[in-house]
């Protein structure tokens, strides 16, 4: 039946042109976001899991940074280390010298004296960051001997965790200017002529009755020094590698946590752009329909001329 009053296919065809102007305008907006799921709106389960991981992501980012920062720490301690082992090998290889018979220990004291300055000055100058790991004060307000790096970020079911990295400056550090508990300035006495107490900083070989067995222990306790040294750079170096690796790990969890991210809210813009064809081509189709059927209205009148 046609009616004037009701055109039951203008409507259909008004509400199939608004359909495809709807998906119409949701692809457009997929394809200037480049989102799938762009709000809450889209998918709240899928926006919700989206928002969480790139949270994540910015706080593992943050581990990355601090773990950077950490590494450099552990370099400028471990390469300070290494120069100390140079030097000390210098020392004990002059106390060798000095225990030839006729040579002139003064001049030997001298170059032994400018190795201790040079061993004192690496250790003041491994620094990063306002932290120095080889030359502390124990004594000073807030000091610990566990020095952290904040290793890695973690979420569970019981909530979100901080992991730390732990170094004990104990067997690292060469001067305590509270005490004499570092490895340079930690002393020891001989049991010879002199019977002097000295450390690896303040052994003096022209003090007066200084005989054969009191170089001897000198040797013997400057090579002991450079055995803790060597365990110390040990240790650095393992913690340095176990930081790197770390550092690798964090780099790739980021990156898997992007691509889990993009996988849940990311628009597929092939699938789009073909998409906005199609509905381009129906919008087109639906205002023809439209217009067919507004002129049904048109061809009522020509029945009563």
């Amino acid at each position: 039946m046609n009616s004037i009053r009701t055109n039951a296919a203008a409507m259909t065809a008004l509400r199939s042109l608004q359909d495809t102007n709807k998906m119409l305008e949701t692809t457009q907006n997929r394809i200037s976001t480049g989102y799938r799921v762009a709000d809450a709106m889209d998918n709240a389960a899928y926006w919700s899991i989206a928002t969480t991981m790139r949270s994540d992501n910015k706080a593992l980012a943050t581990v990355q940074d601090a773990l950077g920062l950490g590494s450099a720490k552990l370099d400028i301690t471990y390469t300070g280390v290494n120069a100390s082992i140079d030097v000390i090998d210098e020392i004990k290889a002059k106390l060798v010298a000095a225990r030839e018979p006729g040579v002139d220990r003064s001049k030997v004291q001298d170059e032994i004296t400018q190795l201790q300055d040079q061993l004192f000055a690496i250790s003041e100058s491994a620094s990063f960051s306002g932290e120095n790991w080889l030359a502390v004060d124990s004594s000073a307000p807030g000091y610990s001997a566990t020095k952290s790096i904040v290793s890695s970020f973690t979420r569970s079911d019981t909530g979100v965790q901080v992991e730390t990295l732990s170094i004990d400056v104990t067997n690292t550090k060469m001067f305590d200017a509270n005490d004499q508990s570092g490895i340079i300035d930690s002393e020891f006495t001989t049991t010879g002529g002199a019977a002097v107490t000295v450390s690896v900083y303040t052994l003096d070989i022209t003090v007066a009755n200084i005989d054969d067995t009191d170089l001897d222990e000198m040797i013997s306790n400057v090579d002991a020094q450079l055995a803790l040294m060597t365990t110390s750079a040990s240790e650095l170096g393992a913690t340095k590698k176990r930081v790197s690796t770390q550092m690798d790990f964090v780099a790739t969890l980021i990156d898997s946590i992007d691509r889990g991210v993009s996988t849940l809210v990311d628009a597929d813009m092939s699938r789009e752009s073909t998409r906005l064809q199609a509905l381009q081509a129906q919008q087109q189709l639906g205002i023809q329909s439209l217009s067919i059927a507004n002129s049904a209205s048109q061809n009522i009148l020509a029945l009563f001329q």
